[in-house]
């Protein structure tokens, strides 16, 4: 008998909206070359900054 698991939600379960952000991709991750870990992390401190992110 196969026990069923839950799927997990991705990114835990967090909402993201950037709906009505002006910003550039230059303002959020600069000018030089990025490497992908990077721009993760920078993309999370933009959505940190501004409060984008919501809980299910």
């Amino acid at each position: 008998m196969a026990i069923l698991k839950k799927k997990k939600k991705a990114f835990g379960g967090y909402n993201i909206c950037f709906k009505g952000c002006t910003d550039s991709l230059e303002k959020v991750f600069g000018t030089g070359k990025l490497a992908p870990s990077e721009m993760t992390k920078k993309i999370w401190q933009y959505v940190k900054k501004k409060k984008l992110a919501g809980k299910d």
